[in-house]
């Protein structure tokens, strides 16, 4: 296993090196930091642009190769991803906003497995009953809501309870407010916080898991070793939970490893709806402003997310079915 691991990280450390430059070389081609400079008006003198470009080192008058050496030099030896186009260091930033995705996301995405995988499993055992047709018409409903739309509903909602309670006891924008050193007030204010930009992402990722796992349990619920099972005595609920249920969670470990990046990317409407300074809102605040360096540190870290949920899903996978062999 130890060996698997091993030789798996060194494939992805080349896989990643490899996007990321691509990434790079492609943002480069495409955006255009000297227009930042350039529509305003009146325009700074060139010579003052080209070396504000030269100190980001994104100026497009020199040779691309020349400044991919060069970024790729500072990371290697001081771990630097280089400035954005307003000299701002990209590495502090793209860490704070890290700090607070995770805060973000993690719990979200643990509840949106969990409740959506056994919601999905409950509704697969109970195929065209009531409970199957009542949750899966919920689901649907969920499904077609826009994020931008539940945000602003669960936000309504909570200011029209904190005004019928007299208090706030939910908070709608932000991650911390708290600046005491009491750690009891601090996890206090930090859940006021969280709960409802948690319910905004828990609810979309919830229903997916839910109508997969529910699709992928009812294509091997009628597989061969199932009713095998079934015609040796096995109760069903023990059939499904010892041989089905294993093997359907395949496909969702996959699908739950490869949805991590743009998890954390692609929460930017719930960062927007409650003002937090997340990676997705950075990414997107990065590309607006023609910033390279930004735009391939979030790649970079959008990676190797994608890559860790593809090691995790690998070894998950060999752990539910024993036919997979790790070698």
């Amino acid at each position: 296993m130890i060996k698997y691991i091993l030789k798996r990280i060194a494939n992805y450390v080349v896989m990643l090196f490899i996007a990321v430059s691509l990434t790079y070389f492609l943002a480069s081609a495409f955006m255009d930091p000297r227009s930042n400079y350039m529509s305003r008006h009146p325009h700074p003198p060139i010579a003052s642009i080209n070396r504000s470009l030269d100190l980001a080192n994104i100026n497009d008058q020199t040779p691309v190769i020349i400044r991919y050496g060069r970024w790729l030099k500072n990371i290697v030896t001081r771990w630097d991803w280089g400035l954005s186009p307003d000299q701002s260091p990209v590495g502090p930033a793209i860490a704070s906003r890290i700090g607070a995705s995770v805060q973000l996301v993690t719990l979200a995405t643990i509840l949106g497995v969990v409740f959506g995988v056994s919601i999905g499993v409950y509704t697969a055992i109970r195929q065209y009953k009531w409970q199957d047709r009542a949750l899966n018409t919920v689901a649907t409903f969920f499904l077609v809501i826009p994020t931008a739309v539940l945000g602003l509903l669960i936000v309504l909602l909570a200011i029209s309870f904190n005004k019928a309670t007299g208090g706030r006891i939910f908070y709608v924008t932000g991650l911390h407010s708290y600046t005491g050193s009491n750690p009891l007030m601090w996890f206090l204010d930090f859940a006021q916080h969280l709960v409802l930009p948690t319910i905004v992402l828990t609810i979309p990722g919830m229903v997916s898991y839910h109508l997969t796992q529910r699709t992928y349990l009812l294509d091997t619920m009628n597989a061969d070793y199932v009713r095998t099972a079934r015609a040796k005595g096995l109760p069903l609920n023990i059939a499904i939970r010892r041989h089905a249920l294993r093997t359907s969670l395949i496909p969702t470990a996959v699908d739950v490893a490869f949805s991590i990046a743009s998890v954390f990317t692609g929460a930017v409407i719930t960062e927007t709806v409650f003002a937090i300074n997340g990676v997705g809102s950075y990414f997107v605040q990065a590309i607006g402003q023609n910033d390279i360096n930004g735009s391939v540190a979030v790649t970079a870290f959008g990676g190797v997310c994608t890559l860790t949920g593809a090691l995790l899903a690998d070894i998950f996978s060999a752990w539910l079915d024993p036919r997979i062999r790790l070698s």
